[in-house]
C-alpha cells in the first residue's frame, strides 16, 4: 500500500507542476497581450531617449486593441477595441505598414488632418514652426578612446509636449521636405534622431501610421545593456547594464 500511496503522490505532483507552469504561461499571455509587452531597442533611431540596448515595456491598454495587439497578428477582426487615439508627442511602437509584420518605434507627430513639413531641420505643423531650443551636445564614445559631440534640442509640440532631439545637420536627406497632409485615421511620425531615422518622411518606405497599426505606447526602461552586451551575460551585468537608466520614465 505504501508504494501505491508513493506512485499516487508522484503522479500529482507531476500535474500539479504541468498546472502551475500552464496557469502561468496562460497570464504571462494575457499580460502581454492586454497589459504590457516588453521590447528591446536595436538601432540609434530615437537617440538620445532611448538608446541600443534599452528594454522598455510597452503599455498595449494605452490605444485599445487591434490584431496587431495579438502575437502574429492574426486577421480576426479588423479596426480597434476600447480605443484611445494617441496625444501628440507619445512615443509609439507600430507595425510597419509596409509588411504588417515589422516593429517601429517612433514619435507621434502629426495627427490625422494635420499639414507637416521639415524645413531646415525645423518642424511645421499647420504652418506654424516648432519650438526648438539648442541645449548641451550628446556625448558618445567613437569606439576608439575619443568623443562623438552631436548637436541636442529641446522641442516643444503644439499643447506642450517637449523631449530631446539629435540633429547633427539642417540639411540632411530628411530636413527639407514637401508638405505632407496625414490622412484621416493615420498618424505621422518621426525618430528622435532626426539624421539617422526611417521614418514618416519617406512614404515609400514608412509612411503615414495607420490607427490599427498601433501597437501601444512606451512607457518606462526597465533595463539597458551596452553596445554589444547580451541579456543572458548574467555575470557581465555589473559592467554591461547602464545602471543609471533603469526603471527611467520615457518622456
Amino acid at each position: 500500500m505504501s508504494v501505491m500511496r508513493e506512485r499516487s503522490s508522484g503522479r500529482g505532483g507531476t500535474g500539479e507542476t504541468i498546472r502551475v507552469v500552464f496557469h502561468a504561461l496562460i497570464i504571462a499571455l494575457v499580460i502581454r497581450t492586454l497589459l504590457f509587452q516588453p521590447f528591446s531597442i536595436p538601432s540609434g533611431s530615437m537617440k538620445s531617449t532611448l538608446l541600443i540596448g534599452d528594454y522598455l515595456f510597452v503599455s498595449k491598454y494605452s490605444y485599445g486593441y487591434s490584431r496587431h495587439s495579438l502575437p502574429f497578428s492574426p486577421n480576426i477582426f479588423s479596426g480597434r477595441i476600447w480605443s484611445g487615439p494617441p496625444e501628440r508627442g507619445d512615443v509609439a511602437v507600430f507595425k510597419l505598414p509596409r509588411d504588417n509584420a515589422t516593429d517601429y518605434i517612433k514619435r507621434v507627430i502629426g495627427l490625422p488632418g494635420d499639414k507637416i513639413q521639415v524645413i531646415a531641420g525645423i518642424i511645421h505643423i499647420n504652418g506654424e514652426p516648432v519650438k526648438r531650443q539648442r541645449i548641451e551636445d550628446y556625448v558618445e564614445s567613437d569606439g576608439r578612446g575619443g568623443e562623438v559631440r552631436v548637436p541636442r534640442f529641446r522641442e516643444t509640440l503644439p499643447g506642450g509636449r517637449s523631449y530631446v532631439v539629435l540633429d547633427l545637420v539642417d540639411n540632411g536627406y530628411g530636413d527639407n521636405t514637401p508638405e505632407y497632409t496625414v490622412p484621416e485615421g493615420h498618424y505621422f511620425v518621426m525618430g528622435d534622431n532626426r539624421d539617422n531615422s526611417t521614418d514618416s518622411r519617406f512614404l515609400n518606405m514608412v509612411g503615414y501610421i495607420p490607427f490599427e497599426n498601433l501597437i501601444g505606447r512606451a512607457e518606462v526602461v526597465f533595463l539597458s545593456m551596452r553596445d554589444g552586451a547580451r541579456f543572458w551575460q548574467v555575470w557581465k551585468w555589473p559592467t554591461s547594464i547602464r545602471w543609471n537608466r533603469l526603471f527611467t520614465g520615457i518622456e
